[in-house]
C-alpha cells in the first residue's frame, strides 16, 4: 500500500500498522514556558528529520476572523518558523481566502486580519503569504490519487508551490463537520475560493417554517446575503446560497436543516480527498493544539465559551492518526458547564448521543472525514501515543 506523504524512513506511514502521535499536556513548571513545550514536542515528533535546506516551507493556519479570539496565538507559531530555520527552510506562514464575505475574503483584508490579530513578520519571524492570491482565484488543480469524489482538487498555488507542507492547528468543534482538526484545516483550508464551493457544493439547507421564530440569527451568520423573511420567516435565495450551513449551526430552533442527510457526509469526504491532493508526495509534518474548544469554526466573528477544557499539544506525520488521537481525548473530556455542550446535555428531552461533538452539533458526522481519509491513503486511524 502506498505511502500518503514522504517521511523520514523511520517515520514511514505503512497502513494496517499503527502511527505514531506524540502528545504533552499544557501543565508547566517553573522556567518551562508552552512554547518551550511545543519545540520539544516538534522535535520528539521528529520535525528535524525533514531535509528542509534551501526549500520552502508552507505553514498552513488560520489567522482568526477579526472579533474571534480562540485562533492560535501568533507566539505558537513562531516557534514552527523557527524550527524551520533553524533546518535552512525558508518558511511562510499561509491560508487561502474565505467564500463566504467577511474579514478574509481577499488576500488584502485577510493580511489586514492577520496583523490586527498579531501576524506579522515581526512577531512570527517569517512572511505571510495568501495562497489562492488576491482574489483566490491563483489556484492550481491538483490530482487526487484514489480519489472518490474529487478527481482534480482546486488548492492554492503558493501551497502547491512550497517544497514541504505543515499543518499547525486549532482543534475545535465545528457546526458542520463536527470539529475542525489537521484534515479540515488542511482540505478545506487550502482550497481555493472554487476549491471551497466544490467541497460545499452538494447541500443546501431547508427552513422548517414552523420552527421559524424569525429572530434573524442566521441572516446574520449568512456570508452570502442569501436569506430574507417573509411574514418572520427565513427564506433563502438558492442562487445565492453557497451550502456552508453557518446558518444550520446558528439557528437555536432547529428550524434549518439539511434535507440530505448525505451533505454533510459528502463535504466530510471531499474535504478529505482535497486533503489527500494537498499532502501527496511531498514531506508533511501536523501539528494540532486541543484548546479553546470553540463549538464553532474560528470562521465566526466571535467564538462561544469553550465546549471542553484545554487537553494538550498533538504532533505526527500521519494527519489521520493525529485527529484521531486528538478526537479521542476530547470524547475523553467531561462537559464544561455553561457551554453549547453542556446546555444541550441539560435540556429537557435531549437524545444524548454519548460523543461531545455530535452532543454538540447534532446535525454532523465526523466519523466520515477520518474513514475517507484513510480510505484514499493520506493515513491511518490506527495510532500509538507517546506522551513527550
Amino acid at each position: 500500500m502506498r505511502q500518503s506523504c514522504i517521511v523520514p524512513k523511520k517515520e514511514r506511514i505503512v497502513f494496517m500498522e499503527k502511527a505514531t502521535v506524540y502528545y504533552s499536556d499544557f501543565r508547566c513548571t517553573n522556567g518551562v514556558s508552552l512554547l518551550d513545550k511545543l519545540r520539544k514536542l516538534c522535535i520528539a515528533a521528529g520535525i528535524k528529520n525533514i531535509d528542509m535546506e534551501g526549500k520552502f516551507v508552507a505553514i498552513k493556519m488560520h489567522f482568526g476572523e477579526l472579533g474571534n479570539l480562540a485562533f492560535l496565538r501568533p507566539n505558537y507559531a513562531k516557534v514552527v518558523v523557527d524550527l524551520c530555520k533553524e533546518m535552512g527552510g525558508m518558511p511562510f506562514l499561509t491560508d487561502c481566502n474565505t467564500l463566504y464575505p467577511g474579514s478574509r475574503k481577499n488576500a488584502l483584508e485577510h493580511l489586514e486580519c492577520a496583523q490586527l490579530n498579531g501576524f506579522w513578520p515581526m512577531t512570527v519571524g517569517c512572511q505571510i503569504l495568501i495562497g489562492d492570491g488576491l482574489r483566490g482565484t491563483d489556484e492550481v488543480e491538483v490530482p487526487v490519487p484514489n480519489g472518490e469524489y474529487i478527481k482534480s482538487a482546486k488548492i492554492g498555488r503558493a501551497i502547491m508551490d512550497a517544497d514541504v507542507f505543515i499543518s499547525l492547528t486549532h482543534f475545535k468543534g465545528h457546526e458542520m463537520t463536527g470539529f475542525g482538526g489537521a484534515i479540515k484545516n488542511i482540505g478545506m483550508g487550502c482550497g481555493s475560493r472554487a476549491g471551497k464551493m466544490e467541497q460545499h457544493a452538494d447541500g443546501k439547507p431547508q427552513v422548517d417554517t414552523d420552527a421559524c421564530r424569525g429572530c434573524r440569527r442566521c441572516a446574520k451568520e449568512c456570508g452570502s446575503d442569501a436569506i430574507s423573511y417573509v411574514d418572520k420567516k427565513a427564506i433563502i435565495d438558492y442562487d445565492k446560497c453557497k451550502g456552508c450551513g453557518r446558518c444550520i449551526g446558528a439557528c437555536s430552533f432547529d428550524a434549518i436543516y439539511s434535507p440530505d442527510d448525505s451533505a454533510v457526509e459528502t463535504l466530510d469526504r471531499k474535504m478529505a480527498e482535497y486533503a489527500q491532493a494537498v499532502c501527496y508526495g511531498r514531506p508533511c509534518f501536523h501539528v494540532s493544539l486541543v484548546q479553546d474548544i470553540s463549538p464553532n469554526c474560528d470562521c465566526h466573528g466571535e467564538n462561544d465559551a469553550p465546549i471542553l477544557p484545554d487537553i494538550g499539544m498533538f504532533a505526527s506525520f500521519d494527519p489521520v492518526a493525529l485527529d484521531q488521537a486528538c478526537a479521542d481525548a476530547c470524547l475523553a473530556a467531561q462537559a464544561l458547564p455553561h457551554s453549547q455542550l453542556s446546555d444541550n446535555l441539560e435540556s429537557e428531552g435531549w437524545e444524548h448521543h454519548h460523543d461531545n461533538f455530535k452532543d454538540s452539533n447534532p446535525n454532523i458526522e465526523w466519523k466520515a472525514t477520518l474513514e475517507q481519509a484513510e480510505k484514499v491513503g493520506v493515513g491511518t486511524r490506527k495510532y500509538e501515543l507517546k506522551r513527550v
